[in-house]
């Protein structure tokens, strides 16, 4: 099993990438393919004392500027590290790949290097978030701001999809993320995506507002890249809050105190971090893109490359094929 990993993607490349790459040669037996600079790459392993067994080096001195424009990821930006992996990905000759940089640029170029699954109409960057009793996905967390009723039911397919065969809860539930949980409630796009869903022979159970949504009831939450990206924000910013807090609280509950709540704490933190996932699958991609948080740490590239891993083991983009196929013929 072959995984492409954009060397110089992300705020703390390379050596973050480097080193979360070599632990997933190790301990997960997969081989790396490294895109970047050759020179760059071998000096930081070297300065580091890291190995580079396992790795090849798919060389190019260009790097995707976060601040460009995500379609110049097909012309100024061609020959960028996560421009060539992409064409690598797309050529077959590797099996998933791993970036931290540009999530706009990233989803241009799987559509159009990598190019979507057949009948899936939106590649959707699709996080897999914590809750109170269980995970879920949110799809899509950010890149179709303007979407149709059929493009959420296609997004809660693929969430369905990659709950069941990556994360291994079989049946997940799907629920529509609306204003209010009454099927009345919401804009023409919820009113109609919530009649389409009912019908869809997915295990829809309705509507889910958003202060529901750290429950963790529901495995697979569907609304619009606008709406989810402001969910995913929200998200991400009151974890980081509780745990400022949490410390906050304990730094003045003396040592015993804190002690005796450190493995709650250690427990809470860990559910709360993102590093543990690794990153977002591009759900619709015709192979696994995984986008990696942009400062992600060695721990959260590990994570990204065992994510990917399960991706391609799962066949998740074979499952999404066969519903594609299968609706088209509708």
């Amino acid at each position: 099993m072959r995984i492409i990993v954009d060397a110089f993607g992300g705020d703390n490349a390379p050596l973050e990438v480097i080193k979360g790459c070599a632990r997933a040669v190790e301990e997960l037996g997969v081989d790396i393919v490294l895109t970047g600079s050759k020179s760059k790459i071998v000096s930081c392993a070297s300065e580091n004392g890291i190995s580079l067994k396992g790795m090849q080096i798919a060389h190019t001195d260009d790097v995707f500027d976060i601040h460009d424009e995500p379609r110049e990821i097909t012309k100024s930006g061609s020959n960028t590290s996560m421009a060539l992996g992409l064409r690598i990905l797309s050529e077959g000759r590797a099996d998933a790949f791993v970036s931290a940089g540009s999530t706009g640029a990233l989803v241009m170029g799987a559509s159009l290097i990598v190019k979507r699954i057949k009948g899936i109409k939106r590649i959707a960057p699709s996080p897999v978030l914590p809750g109170e009793n269980g995970s879920f996905v949110l799809v899509d967390a950010g890149a179709n701001t303007e979407c149709r009723p059929e493009m959420l039911v296609q997004f809660a397919c693929m969430g369905s999809a990659y709950m069941e065969k990556v994360m291994g809860i079989e049946n997940p539930k799907v629920a529509l993320l609306n204003i209010g949980a009454e099927e009345t409630k919401g804009r023409a796009l919820e009113l109609e995506a919530y009649k389409l869903l009912s019908e869809s022979g997915l295990n829809f159970v309705g509507n889910i507002e958003a202060r529901d949504l750290p429950l963790g009831e529901v495995q697979v939450v569907v609304t619009d890249g606008f709406t989810g990206n402001v969910a995913l924000k929200l998200y991400e910013g009151m974890g980081s809050f509780f745990g400022r807090k949490m410390k906050w609280f304990f730094s003045g509950a003396g040592k015993m105190g804190a002690l005796f709540s450190l493995k709650k704490i250690s427990s809470f933190r860990k559910q709360m971090d993102y590093k543990e996932v690794g990153g977002s699958a591009l759900l619709g991609a015709r192979m696994p893109v995984i986008k990696a948080h942009g400062s992600s740490d060695a721990t959260a590239f590990f994570n990204a490359v065992r994510q990917a891993k399960k991706c391609i083991d799962s066949n998740v983009t074979g499952v999404i094929e066969s519903y594609a196929a299968d609706s088209g013929k509708e």
